[in-house]
């Protein structure tokens, strides 16, 4: 390299960094003019060429809308999956899952266990705004459980025994009644029966008869109920079928025209919904919410194409995936979608 002269090297840099490319032609990137006013539903329309999460997003509201389109055009053959994890319900998202639910907006929900039952207990007591920095110690001493920067007083939790408790005394004498094996989501919609709350997600599904899977419906308080009930006499022999459950969610993907999935978080909800449209060969629409990376091979953090290998997804679906916080992106989703 030394042997080369200054003309020869400028000429050699100005060929690699200066190379003629092809002319492209698309979106040009731009983003919102505030010399125009604060507009809010221009602001919201500028996201689709700012680039980024914010064109994801544009693209995901695409498909939602694409998704409710389908459910026009095909009524029951057409459905509309909601899957969302235990914390989305600890925080306000819980009050924007009502409103789908109340207004059938969506068909099948799948959630964790503190998605049924923190439903439940705000019926029973308010969530209230906490710091992410509070010292676990000194909340572990005022009874007080922390979920992010949201607190949760330990007497919500006492209050939700004194309240369920009976109910699973009414479901093992009708089980032994009726030699029947309750299922999750039947347990879902007693509790939306029984607490009678419009405020309560579980009671809309109950109510419009939305089912409400989870699989994991003993990984929370709930569970804890279930273990203390089962130390009483005569109750050890109480039983929850899950395989049941597994059925029906699984045959729900079954013959549909068109099928969609909203999956807010991940973990043993995305991968449900996803595997029970393993059944149907993939859905034809998909929009992911979540924070998780794939670089570790989880499902959690899988992008929609990893499921187009598995079959959960369709070849030709139309897929999105926001790398984002939910309590941000669904409510501006849901204005942009269901709630037009």
């Amino acid at each position: 390299m030394n042997n080369i002269n200054n003309a020869d090297k400028e000429k050699i840099a100005r060929e690699n960094i200066l190379k003629t490319g092809e002319e492209l032609v698309g979106v040009s990137v731009k983003g919102y003019d505030f010399n125009k006013g604060v507009n809010y539903p221009e602001i919201i329309n500028s996201f689709s060429s700012t680039g980024y999460q914010a064109t994801h997003f544009s693209k995901a509201v695409e498909i939602v809308n694409k998704m409710q389109e389908e459910r026009v055009k095909h009524g029951d053959k057409a459905k509309i999956f909601l899957g969302y994890t235990s914390n989305m319900v600890s925080s306000g998202l819980r009050d924007i899952f009502r409103y789908l639910v109340e207004h059938k907006k969506i068909d099948v929900i799948v959630t964790s266990a503190g998605g049924v039952e923190e439903d439940i207990i705000k019926c029973l007591g308010d969530f209230i705004l906490g710091d992410f920095k509070a010292k676990g110690s000194e909340l572990r001493n005022m009874a007080v459980n922390r979920i992010g920067n949201i607190f949760v007083p330990n007497s919500r939790y006492i209050s939700f025994e004194n309240w369920v408790m009976p109910i699973l005394e009414e479901i093992y004498q009708e089980q032994k009644l009726q030699n029947k094996i309750i299922t999750p989501s039947q347990i879902a919609w007693k509790l939306g029966e029984k607490i009678n709350d419009e405020r309560s997600i579980c009671y809309w599904a109950w109510k419009n008869k939305i089912p409400i899977y989870c699989p994991a419906l003993l990984d929370g308080s709930f569970g804890d109920m279930v273990y203390f009930f089962k130390y009483k006499k005569g109750r050890e022999d109480f039983v929850i079928d899950i395989a049941e459950d597994g059925k029906s969610l699984n045959d729900s993907t079954i013959g549909l025209e068109k099928s969609g999935v909203i999956i807010l978080g991940s973990g043993v909800v995305k991968h449900s919904i996803l595997n029970a449209h393993l059944y149907r060969n993939g859905a034809d629409y998909a929009v992911y919410i979540n924070t998780a990376q794939e670089f570790d091979g989880s499902d959690a953090g899988a992008i929609p194409d990893e499921a187009v290998s598995w079959g959960k997804i369709r070849s030709d679906a139309e897929s999105i995936k926001i790398y984002g916080d939910a309590t941000i992106i669904l409510p501006l989703i849901v204005a942009e979608t269901f709630a037009k």
